[in-house]
């Protein structure tokens, strides 16, 4: 599971992507020192950048039908990282559209709601409320002109190949590459931002790739991107809401330890063995996000060998899991009901 994703190393062996840990100067930044952060396009470039003042921007969207949870939390460090480090807006394209022409909310009213939701969530994890821009397609509705425009630099030809859509799929699909690359070159054409960082999962470089092919076509600078890689679920397979193995922001204490005491573990079978053989933090969903969320480098290592050599057991990883996970979202939840609906308003994006 600690392994590269298969999307992961595609990325890097079929579609050119480049290692991150091939860059000699990357940020002083946990996700970049732990492997969340697995490999970019042009992400040197934007890096040199910000590091010469010039205008750059954040760009990081999530989808109207999701609920926020602990695998977000490498792509939202991030880019507030960047946001409080080096004092630059984050653009969040909320997609409202996307999540009703693709059947994941019964209609557009239901993704509107969402939207809504995320956006004042978003500000409870901690995204400055001056430096941040929420782009709700129902509601700037002026993006569309930007997909029009852009529209006539794809053609299906390309969007069947990327996307494998059939001819019957209704025509909503086919079109909104389109609105996300209006999303994703918006700071451009609206703020004049012309270094702009997109960090995904691997499962979406896809979606960027086309972004960029219209950026060079239309005479916008390329998007960097940086990749990161999935977290298991608790079961130790890929997350999936439907499966409910994932770690809600939303869930209460008892859910959370509830759910932690259940994760997979890289324990053996018995205590006893444990003791004699140790277990395998490689496998062990406890130590998986210990390692890539929660802990320094040297405080991690000091668990991981107690772990390998069986001084440690597999519920007193759980227990340091339980406990991380269940501070960092009692603050959330305490974060979410100080965030005002005026709050919320003043960062989404308007037509003029």
């Amino acid at each position: 599971m600690e392994n590269l994703s298969q999307d992961n190393q595609d990325l890097i062996k079929k579609f050119g992507a480049e290692p991150i840990d091939k860059l000699s100067n990357t940020p002083d930044f946990y996700s970049f020192k732990t492997g969340v952060v697995v490999s970019h396009r042009d992400f040197d470039k934007f890096f040199k950048a910000i590091k010469n003042k010039e205008k750059c921007a954040i760009l990081s969207g999530v989808n109207a039908s999701g609920t926020l949870h602990l695998g977000h939390k490498p792509v939202f460090d991030t880019n507030l990282f960047f946001q409080k480090k080096y004092n630059i807006p984050v653009f969040i394209p909320i997609s409202d559209d996307e999540s009703y022409v693709a059947g994941k909310v019964k209609d557009q009213k239901q993704a509107l709601e969402n939207s809504l939701k995320l956006a004042k969530q978003l500000l409870a994890y901690g995204f400055d409320p001056k430096k941040t821009y929420f782009i709700i397609d129902q509601i700037y509705t002026n993006i569309y002109n930007l997909a029009i425009k852009l529209s006539k630099k794809v053609n299906y030809s390309e969007i069947k190949a990327t996307y494998g859509y059939k001819p019957e799929e209704n025509i909503g699909l086919h079109f909104y590459p389109a609105v996300q690359s209006a999303h994703i070159l918006f700071p451009q054409e609206k703020f004049n931002i012309p270094n702009v960082l997109v960090p995904i999962g691997p499962d979406e470089d896809a979606h960027i790739r086309i972004s960029r092919d219209i950026a060079s076509r239309a005479g916008y600078k390329k998007p960097a991107i940086l990749h990161s890689k999935f977290l298991p679920g608790i079961d130790g397979k890929k997350m999936s809401k439907s499966k409910n193995n994932a770690i809600f922001l939303s869930d209460d204490e008892k859910t959370i330890r509830k759910k932690i005491s259940k994760a997979f573990s890289g324990g053996q079978p018995s205590i006893e063995e444990h003791k004699k053989l140790g277990g395998n933090p490689k496998i062990d969903v406890s130590c998986i996000y210990l390692k890539n969320l929660f802990l320094p480098k040297e405080k991690y290592q000091e668990i991981e060998s107690k772990y390998k050599k069986g001084e440690l057991l597999s519920k007193d990883v759980k227990q340091m899991f339980a406990d991380k996970a269940v501070e960092f979202i009692k603050q959330f939840q305490n974060n979410l009901k100080k965030i005002s609906e005026k709050t919320v308003n003043n960062c989404i994006l308007k037509n003029d």
